[in-house]
């Protein structure tokens, strides 16, 4: 190894070691503390990947000191399997000593709302935009322009609905029959979830469940929410239902680990700027490390 890559990461041992017990003393708490906490998991805008949310609200229901989880929704939906893994790791909670208390922002539609469901209690706003309990597909047809610009494709498959999705022609009635059967599955799902996690009569539901949204003050209406509030108020049930003052802390898992990283980086900047100019690279892979 070379001797000046070598000291350099002799020097950056304590900082790593100091970052390090920083970080674990605080996301998981210190056993001699000796007091409870209030977890905050935030999903805000399209759902196309899961395991962040996921792995946050998977530490929180294994921290001893975590006694409850408020789940900040500001999502209008996104993709379906993430969401359903969110749905799932929200699900893991129930039946728990820990209480997830839902605080829906300007809007937790579809997936926003798929994510919700589970939840011990959803507050919305009264203007918060929610439901949209429905799946939706659309592909491009371009066909006309390629060839009004003179553009021919040539496609090439092995099975004869290995292009259904193909923007250079019109969607045959076999495609289209296939396509709204696995909508008309997914949508069985979303449907299936909810009246689960919210008690509802299946059949009262389907009757609201075909892509329409609501307000917060409709959503109460029709079973789709509990309560009317915003992140305050939220955030005060949570606090009186697990027992815990005005004062208890809350812990934002995802935001403790940004504020680590930009920690490391001005700590090494502080202790040896010269070192960290020269090698660059070296600080720079430590910080994805801890990201």
């Amino acid at each position: 190894m070379n001797k000046r890559l070598l000291i350099v990461l002799l020097v950056l041992a304590p900082v790593i070691a100091g970052a390090a017990l920083k970080l674990f003393n605080a996301e998981s708490g210190s056993a001699a503390a000796g007091f409870k906490k209030l977890g905050i998991v935030r999903v805000e805008g399209e759902i196309f990947e899961s395991e962040s949310v996921v792995r946050q609200l998977q530490q929180m229901r294994s921290d001893n000191l975590i006694a409850g989880v408020l789940l900040r929704v500001n999502s209008p939906g996104g993709a379906t399997a993430p969401s359903q893994e969110i749905y799932n790791a929200v699900s893991g909670y129930r039946g728990g000593d820990k209480p997830v208390v839902v605080s829906m922002g300007n809007v937790a539609a579809s997936g926003g709302y798929y994510i919700s469901a589970p939840a011990t209690k959803i507050f919305a706003d009264p203007g918060t935009l929610t439901g949209s309990i429905g799946v939706i597909m659309s592909f491009p047809i371009y066909k006309d322009l390629a060839k009004k610009i003179g553009v021919d494709m040539q496609t090439l498959k092995s099975g004869g609905f290995k292009d259904i999705s193909n923007p250079y022609r019109a969607m045959t009635a076999e495609e289209r029959v296939m396509l709204q059967q696995l909508l008309e599955d997914t949508h069985d799902q979303f449907i299936a979830d909810v009246a689960l996690s919210r008690s509802l009569n299946r059949d009262s539901l389907e009757l609201i469940a075909d892509g329409r949204i609501f307000t917060g003050r409709q959503a109460i209406k029709v079973g789709l929410v509990d309560t009317l509030g915003g992140y305050e108020s939220a955030l005060a049930y949570l606090r009186h239902i697990t027992g815990l003052g005005p004062a208890a802390r809350l812990v934002d898992k995802r935001e403790t680990t940004i504020k680590m990283r930009e920690w490391l980086y001005n700590e090494m900047m502080h202790v040896f700027p010269s070192l960290f100019r020269v090698f660059s690279p070296i600080g720079t892979y430590c910080l994805a490390v801890f990201g």
